[in-house]
């Protein structure tokens, strides 16, 4: 078997508890797998400003796969610098609300950029801070909806005041919309993102441009947002509390986020670098 270059981990659910921290544990084994020579690569559904506070806490220093895999952001100084972004035209993102709203009705939406949120009155009016990391009582405003930010919008998110985020997901996946990719990432809402866009393809744009191989990755994630990713990886990890589906497709069910699974993996990795090099 190949050695493992690279680990690519999901955040909420996965690396992160589920009190939202980045246990002292896992900070250590993500820091001794950079010391033998290992990659790390953040993929979550999450905007720069909360991804910049848990390297702050922990010490990351790699790279993020951020609005699963509409914005890369380097954080290699410690400052979260944009490397790339693919947006969601405004006739797309138009299009896929009306269609969206054809479907279900009731549902409110937001808009995403790099760096701004801007909600529908009624979006925020569901939203509580862990949602976003946003406090729903500063969110920018807006009733047109995909907003006009100062910057492309790279994600559009819609959630509904009666069904909870994954039985939306369900209800929705089966409608054909042009242009977008849905997806959900295990919050109270689903989450559209440009065509051709996911944590699977970012990564696989990314290994390319280091030489890295397929089966020279180990991916890690818990929701329906990290299946590609986990497919298109050499090896897939899951922790205990992922989707059933998920888990379906892993290699190996790891203990639980509560339970630092992703340290207990890159532990493993790293004691299995060292005893090589005796």
């Amino acid at each position: 078997m190949a050695p493992i270059r690279l680990v690519a981990t999901d955040l909420d659910g996965t690396l992160l508890r589920p009190d939202r921290t980045i246990s002292a544990r896992t900070a250590a084994a993500m820091q001794a797998a950079n010391a033998v020579g290992m990659d790390l690569v953040w993929a979550t559904a999450r905007a720069r400003h909360s991804v910049h506070e848990f390297a702050q806490q922990s010490g990351f220093r790699g790279t993020a796969i951020c609005a699963n895999g509409a914005v890369i952001i380097d954080l290699a100084d410690g400052t979260p610098r944009i490397v790339r972004v693919t947006a969601i035209d405004d006739t797309t993102g138009r299009s896929a609300i009306a269609q969206l709203k054809d479907a279900i009705g009731g549902l409110t939406f937001a808009s995403v950029g790099p760096t701004h949120f801007v909600a529908e009155p009624g979006y925020a009016a569901l939203s509580v801070f862990s949602d976003h990391h946003r406090d729903p009582a500063t969110m920018e405003l807006s009733q047109q909806q995909p907003a006009r930010l100062d910057e492309p919008v790279v994600k559009i998110v819609a959630r509904h005041p009666d069904v909870v985020g994954i039985d939306l997901y369900r209800a929705l996946d089966g409608i054909r919309i042009t242009g977008v990719e849905l997806t959900h990432s295990g919050a109270p809402y689903v989450e559209l993102v440009a065509a051709g866009v996911s944590k699977a393809s970012a990564l696989a744009a990314l290994c390319a441009q280091h030489g890295i191989q397929a089966h020279e990755v180990a991916a890690l994630g818990d929701a329906v947002n990290d299946a590609a990713m986990l497919a298109w990886a050499g090896t897939a990890l899951c922790p205990a509390n992922a989707l059933p589906e998920v888990q379906a497709l892993a290699d190996r069910v790891l203990p639980a986020n509560d339970a630092d699974g992703v340290a207990v993996y890159l532990e493993e990795l790293v004691a299995a670098v060292r005893e090589a090099a005796r």
